[in-house]
């Protein structure tokens, strides 16, 4: 049998979406005989991936592709059409678009750096509505941020494009998603499958064209359509209609986020036309068993039937009714064997590296090309009420061990050329970042990556510095609402003041930090709201927190919020025409009515507004109302509430004796020095501490240092198994340094000793 992976347009520009990947490196496994059946056997498979959506941004933003845009612009005008001026202006341009389009994206695909300073010059790239937001380069990139300036400007280049294709061609592009809105909380298939019976667009039959040369050059016997969000919808089922009308013989089966979200509870049989299964939850094991029984190879043994050979999966049955197929035994497969990620067949250098904004955070996201891991599956935290903490994805929590990551970060890199990662995490568990840290470490990689976590107590300075070291280099967390009353309403399990100490430690240790903002949770008032802003410009103010993003609560159907309104003081609003709450089609996003919150719309405007100037150092000394247009209440934040969350102790007196003990540095040299100090011949101790950057002398008794020199290789990052604080003292107690100094090991913690070892470097973690 052959499997063709694809994701649908659009999903991001600069990487592939990694379900595609995620889904071949687990079936690479089943072609190995010791995996895959009971017997021994392999299950003849093979696996081929694309990602759609690169695909069809390049054929359209071609010199090809974008002649044939202009072309369907000015027939639309002749129709009747009416543009604006904005779009009227590009078409004016077509020579000079049609000119520039093959090297910008050359240069955004890292292929022409060299074009960087034409583009930067504003003399090169023809310029419409999108380059009047671009008010001063100097100040969003500096004087030496060349190569930024001509992404950031191209990249606004493109959107005036995109917008002229949105204005008069197709009203649901988007660099991102398509057709986003048909997609979201669409508890109805009326308009969705209205759209797909119109005639297709441009960007439609360019879709199509690179779908009909995979399905020529691979022939498969099954499409598996990734759909991780809803702006990717509307590209799947036009990718499933036409394969149901041209590859009648061709199964297809639609899983992914979206599915898993917005699909639990589908009734809605009309989305069988373009589909023949929709799965729910992690695709392994489903996949597998819709694999198994395609080949007449169930598990059981049995006589084969969609109820007993299917896990979590929809199908139409010969009566024209949805049911729900979970008959099969498979398990979910354990973490440890859905295999490494495999990205062969996906175009890794014909991505474009593009700069949107000016965020920091977001220019991780759209700016270069990361390999996708998972430290963990689930949420090790698992209780914040305005998540999806009943769903699978979330609720079952399943770590990987640290060397198997490692093991599969060093796949990832031979096979990618790539040591940039993105630990996709819901939030990375802090003792696994450690150890991940560590073997990083200890294997001595060159490494670059980032995740997402929560900001508990548990990310000391000491583990701030340990994870910077194996080149962590930005973490994403959520603050939320920032107010404690509130925190403690969604049962978030940090305070504002713990989330200023991590922050602080983060920062100190050179790893940029972002936070998810939220306004608008159920009974939020227009105190808290203004609370919150002051707690975010006081934390921008002290240079812990560089970047930042507000989002409007959302009320979602499988959060503790949407699942017990009630027990929030909110009340949940069912879509039009919902039996038992519900819409025969997608459910997820719920309407809802707050009596007891503030008008939360009317602060959307002045928080974007005043993050966007926090987050370039702008306005942190502007009085909070001049951000509003209407009257707000004053803050009643202490005026310097985080700069004295950030000097409170955070760390217990004695560490704990679990904990440990780490140097990171090579091995130390020693040199022992005697002077005379009246009739006594007095041994010292220096200690030279040779990092990348410097040296340091640590002086200290003679005994000690030969001691802490001995120590040095059960220290090491290299060591075969870390050293536990416990083990740590057990050994200064046995080699009788507590009479020797003289002093208990207590009084070497409090000595000036310890104090300028851990300044040097060593780390308790």
């Amino acid at each position: 049998m052959r499997l063709l992976l694809l994701t649908p347009p659009f999903t991001q520009l600069n990487t592939p979406y990694p379900a595609t990947a995620y889904l071949k490196g687990y079936l690479n496994t089943l072609g190995r005989p010791s995996v895959a059946t009971g017997d021994g056997s392999a299950l003849p498979i093979s696996t081929a991936q694309a990602d759609l959506g690169i695909e069809t941004i390049l054929a359209l933003f071609s010199p090809t592709g974008l002649a044939q845009v202009f072309d369907a612009v000015e027939a639309a005008v002749e129709q009747g059409v009416s543009l604006s001026e904005n779009s009227e202006r590009i078409v004016r341009l077509r020579d000079e678009y049609l000119a520039t389009i093959g090297p910008t994206i050359r240069f955004l695909q890292h292929r022409n750096p060299t074009l960087a300073h034409a583009i930067a010059g504003r003399s090169y790239l023809p310029e419409a509505a999108r380059f009047a937001e671009v008010d001063d380069l100097e100040w969003a990139f500096g004087t030496m941020g060349l190569q930024d300036k001509a992404r950031h400007l191209a990249t606004l280049y493109l959107e005036d494009l995109s917008d002229l294709i949105v204005e008069a061609l197709d009203p649901h592009f988007g660099f991102s998603r398509y057709a986003e809105r048909l997609g979201r909380s669409a508890a109805h298939f009326d308009e969705l499958h209205e759209a797909l019976q119109a005639p297709k667009s441009l960007i439609g039959h360019l879709l199509l064209q690179q779908l009909d040369r995979h399905m020529a050059t691979f022939a498969p016997d099954l499409v598996c359509l990734s759909v991780p969000f809803p702006g990717n919808l509307f590209g799947a089922l036009l990718c499933g209609q036409h394969i149901r009308a041209t590859y009648p013989a061709v199964k297809v089966v639609l899983g992914g986020g979206y599915a898993n979200t917005e699909l639990r509870t589908l009734a809605e049989p009309r989305l069988f036309d373009y589909v023949d299964f929709v799965s729910l939850d992690d695709g392994e094991a489903p996949l597998r068993s819709l694999i198994e029984h395609l080949l007449g190879q169930p598990r059981h043994g049995g006589a084969s039937s969609p109820q007993t050979d299917l896990k979590r999966t929809f199908i139409r049955n010969a009566e024209g009714r949805v049911i729900f197929c979970n008959g099969a035994s498979e398990k979910d497969v354990p973490q440890r064997e859905v295999g490494t990620p495999d990205y062969t067949g996906l175009p890794l250098t014909d991505y474009l590296s593009v700069i949107e904004v000016t965020n920091p955070m977001h220019r991780l996201w759209s700016d270069g090309r990361w390999n996708k891991l998972t430290l963990a599956h689930g949420c090790y935290w698992g209780k914040c009420s305005f998540c999806d903490i009943s769903l699978d994805y979330i609720a079952r929590y399943e770590p990987v061990t640290a060397a198997l990551l490692c093991d599969r970060m060093e796949e990832l890199i031979a096979q990618t050329g790539q040591n940039g990662f993105h630990f996709v995490d819901e939030a990375a568990p802090p003792a696994l970042m450690r150890d991940v840290a560590l073997e990083i470490l200890r294997r001595r990689l060159t490494v670059v990556w980032w995740t997402n976590i929560r900001f508990e107590s548990a990310f000391t300075a000491d583990l701030c510095q340990l994870l910077k070291l194996s080149g962590c280099i930005a973490v994403s967390g959520g603050l939320e609402v920032a107010s404690d009353r509130l925190l403690a309403k969604m049962k978030k399990g940090v305070t504002v003041a713990q989330v200023a100490r991590v922050t602080d430690h983060f920062t100190q240790a050179g790893i940029m930090v972002h936070a998810y903002l939220m306004y608008g949770f159920p009974t939020q008032t227009a105190q808290e709201t203004v609370d919150s802003l002051e707690m975010v410009r006081q934390l921008f103010a002290a240079g812990v927190v560089q970047s930042g993003f507000w989002h409007r609560f959302a009320m979602t159907a499988h959060s503790p919020v949407g699942l017990h309104p009630a027990h929030f003081d909110v009340t949940r609003i069912d879509p039009p025409g919902a039996v038992d709450g519900l819409g025969p089609f997608a459910n997820n996003d719920l309407d809802h009515l707050d009596p007891l919150g503030a008008d939360h719309d009317r602060f959307a405007e002045g928080l974007r507004k005043s993050l966007f100037n926090f987050m370039h150092g702008v306005g942190l000394d502007f009085p909070l109302k001049s951000w509003f247009d209407f009257p707000i209440p004053g803050t009643s934040v202490p005026k310097r509430f985080i700069e004295n969350a950030i000097a409170e102790p955070d760390q217990p007196a004695r560490p704990r004796a679990n904990a440990l003990v780490v140097w990171p540095g090579r091995k130390p040299d020693l040199a022992i020095l005697t002077q005379r100090q009246g009739k006594r011949v007095v041994r010292q101790a220096e200690l030279l501490l040779a990092r990348r950057q410097d040296d340091v002398v640590v002086d200290m008794p003679a005994e000690l240092g030969e001691w802490l020199l001995a120590m040095w290789p059960k220290l090491s990052t290299q060591a075969p198994a870390p050293l536990t604080y416990a083990h740590f003292k057990a050994d200064f107690d046995a080699a009788g340094l507590g009479t020797s100094i003289p002093g208990t090991f207590d009084a070497f913690l409090l000595s000036e000793t310890w104090a300028d070892w851990q300044e040097a470097g060593l780390l308790i973690v």
